[in-house]
């Protein structure tokens, strides 16, 4: 196993040799993308690594030899993960705006030339009803949730495809495999990640990207912290990025985890509504 080098305009006009994407493990029935085994040099860059899975996953891969450029809107979290390593930059913006991901993208472009992995990680939440759900929470819920990966794909996806070679993490939730109650804008902006991913590997698979579609269960965040329920299999950011790190070395489109619990979601899923929506509204009543 190999990896291949493109060669790559520097700020300077020179060309450089710069790792190019991820260690090509072969191609299977069971392979939707390349996988990513090997970390060392690769250009990772995170937006939402201040704190939860995106934190996490940046110093797996930090403590792995990549390159991480780490992104959210507070400054502190992120001069204090990326201090003491060599290659880690902290390059906080609001990823909600989408002048600001223009202007940080020019920035990863003359510090590093480009990226080869570009990892969606920034989530906003609220639990309650729908009918609690007021305009300025839908607003910044999409925009933080949504929004912002479009945002993101506007800047960094035409040099991948013109490279031919990288790849995409979406961070979804198992919050948007059915309508959970209680899940509020959340619920349903994950339910849209998990389309936007599909079609996007629908769309540049051919062209060599990888897109990985990460569905988490409940993690150990400041935002699960919000939920006044029992959460089964609750696990820990640590073992949730490693989770992926796992899920992306295998190729895997979709890395779901704990799969003692993301399996009867999957099962929820696939039941036909007259099954569905009653276990639905048995969960509503068991909420109130």
């Amino acid at each position: 196993m190999t990896q291949t080098l493109f060669q790559q305009e520097d700020p300077g006009g020179g060309r450089r040799a710069s790792p190019g994407g991820p260690t090509r493990t072969g191609t299977s029935i069971w392979r939707s993308n390349p996988g990513w085994t090997q970390w060392a040099g690769q250009r990772v860059w995170i937006a939402g690594a201040s704190s939860g899975i995106g934190a996490a996953l940046a110093r797996a891969l930090i403590q792995r030899g990549a390159t991480v450029v780490a992104s959210a809107r507070s400054v502190e979290p992120l001069n204090t993960l990326c201090e003491g390593a060599r290659h880690a930059l902290p390059l906080p913006f609001d990823v909600s705006d989408p002048k600001a991901w223009a202007q940080a993208y020019q920035a990863v472009l003359a510090a590093y030339g480009g990226i080869d992995l570009i990892v969606f990680a920034a989530a906003d939440y609220r639990p309650g009803w729908l009918h609690e759900v007021r305009q300025q929470e839908v607003q910044r819920i999409l925009q933080v949730n949504l929004a912002s990966v479009y945002y993101g794909l506007e800047q960094v996806l035409p040099d991948l495809v013109a490279r031919q070679q990288g790849g995409v993490v979406v961070i979804g939730s198992v919050a948007g495999y059915a309508g959970l109650p209680r899940a509020g804008v959340y619920g349903s902006s994950k339910a849209a990640l998990i389309h936007l991913a599909e079609q996007l590997h629908a769309e540049v698979s051919p062209q060599g990207l990888g897109v990985y579609l990460v569905n988490p269960g409940f993690v150990r965040t400041r935002l699960t912290a919000l939920n006044d329920f029992r959460m089964p299999a609750l696990m820990d950011a640590d073992d949730a990025a490693q989770a992926i790190l796992d899920g992306l070395g295998r190729g895997h489109f979709e890395i779901h985890f704990p799969k003692r619990f993301t399996w009867w979601m999957k099962l929820l899923q696939l039941m036909p509504y007259r099954l569905r929506l009653p276990v639905l509204a048995r969960l509503t009543t068991s909420k109130q």
